[in-house]
């Protein structure tokens, strides 16, 4: 039986391929999923693809990993910065996680420097695009592998 991921997508993420080209390329968030989709069958994992602008879904999109997924990949988007909730509900699942961002964080505005999803994060991917998600299933299944 493969191994089931959860990639969860923050807020204005469903805007990639029309959003700020020039930070986050012009590569849809569909198109992320489907290279998702294919790479993750060809490396023995399943992904089920989530996107919400809505605090409090991301919020139960993590918490219904409990017994139906084996990690999480989160791209958290500006909620990165600013949601205790979605770090309390990572530390309450206790899955592997990876914490993803498209652009290199550090990189840009000082608000955006901190994250509280890295206090929980196993590892974390930024500024290397939408190439980043598919490093990103390597790595959690990696993880995963040396948990068991």
């Amino acid at each position: 039986m493969s191994q089931k991921i959860l990639v969860i997508n923050g807020p204005n993420l469903n805007l990639l391929g029309t959003r700020e080209k020039d930070k986050y390329g012009g590569t849809s968030l569909t198109d992320i999923q489907k290279k998702c989709e294919n790479y993750s069958k060809k490396i023995g994992l399943q992904v089920d693809f989530k996107q919400s602008n809505v605090e409090g879904e991301i919020v139960n999109f993590i918490q219904n990993t409990k017994d139906n997924h084996h990690g999480i990949i989160i791209n958290a988007g500006g909620y990165t910065h600013t949601s205790v909730a979605i770090l309390d509900a990572l530390l309450a699942v206790k899955k592997p996680t990876i914490e993803l961002h498209i652009t290199n964080i550090y990189k840009r505005e000082d608000f955006r420097h901190k994250s509280l999803i890295s206090k929980v994060a196993d590892g974390i991917i930024c500024g290397l695009g939408a190439d980043g998600y598919i490093m990103a299933l390597d790595g959690i299944k990696k993880i995963i592998a040396n948990e068991n």
